[in-house]
């Protein structure tokens, strides 16, 4: 009998401390810089007029992230740009730049080097939640500027182009989805929480996921993330490509996250994301009548911190 009582309350004390809360969050040193590595590989698929437009892209960058400063409920960054490349393959050729490149007379390489170790400034909360990105267009204006063969025509199209995927908007939205994985309040294995995400740039969209926490091991949490897409149907035209724009797309993504115990930083991701629907053209000078396409696409993104 004492062995059955003695096994029944290591059951118990099993049990209770499975189910164990814990609070996920950031910790960082002031004066610290942490890195986030990532590899994006996008497969665009579109069919307009009964002819297929394939892009197939890989984007890599790294970013650094310096603690300028904390208090009780933020810290504040200097976030760098220290690396990006892009590689394209479509119907009419392949290309590929990189801010490494010394070839002045490549202007997408120069465009790319132009946004590397160009500080910006971003407050993050304890839970990965991005509050504010500022400086991002003083970057962007630089960097064009000293594009000296450019007409100010075009530096003004190429601007507004870049504000689009690099701009405090986009760069706000796309570090929520990276980095915006913690929960707000202490859980417990197998426990979820669910984070919404404002997606701002060429597309505006509502990403809403349902994080959980698979695992816990002496150095890492494990967390697996389900999400759902839907662009704004309601929102305005963008000038892309000199057209005005619209998207009216629907999509899931999946996402395994490992991060760090001690410092609440990600060590890893995983994301996989698929994207359909269609492309609306507004009746313009360069098209007449307007034009109503599909598109699918899909990505793979992977995140390290070093």
């Amino acid at each position: 009998m004492k062995k059955i009582l003695l096994a029944g309350a290591m059951l118990i004390a099993s049990a209770s401390g499975y189910a164990q809360k814990v609070k996920p969050a950031l910790k960082l040193i002031k004066g610290n810089t942490y890195y986030l590595v990532t590899s994006a590989h996008s497969v665009i698929k579109q069919n307009i007029n009964g002819q297929l437009n394939n892009v197939d892209l890989t984007i890599n960058g790294k970013m650094s992230f310096k603690v300028l400063n904390t208090d009780d409920s933020l810290y504040y960054m200097e976030v760098n740009y220290t690396r990006v490349g892009m590689k394209m393959q479509m119907p009419n050729g392949n290309m590929a730049f990189d801010s490494d490149t010394k070839d002045t007379s490549n202007v997408m390489a120069r465009i790319l080097s132009g946004i590397t170790n160009k500080p910006f400034t971003a407050s993050i909360n304890k839970s990965g939640r991005i509050r504010s990105v500022e400086n991002a267009e003083g970057m962007i204006s630089a960097m064009v500027d000293g594009i000296k063969e450019l007409p100010q025509d075009r530096k003004d199209q190429l601007k507004s182009q870049l504000t689009q995927s690099f701009g405090s908007s986009a760069l706000k939205s796309n570090l929520q989805m990276s980095m915006a994985v913690l929960p707000e309040k202490a859980v417990a294995k197998n426990d979820q929480w669910t984070i919404g995400t404002k997606l701002e740039g060429a597309m505006t969209a509502q990403i809403n996921s349902v994080y959980q926490l698979m695992d816990i091991t002496a150095q890492s949490y494990i967390i697996h993330g389900n999400a759902t897409l839907a662009t704004d149907n309601n929102a305005d035209y963008k000038i892309i490509s000199s057209m005005p724009m619209k998207y009216n797309m629907k999509g899931t993504m999946i996402s395994d996250v490992v991060v760090d115990k001690a410092t609440g930083w990600i060590t890893s991701s995983k994301m996989k994301q698929t994207i359909d629907g269609t492309v609306q053209i507004k009746d313009n000078d360069r098209l007449p009548g307007g034009l109503t396409f599909p598109m699918t696409i899909t990505n793979e993104t992977t995140s390290t911190d070093h």
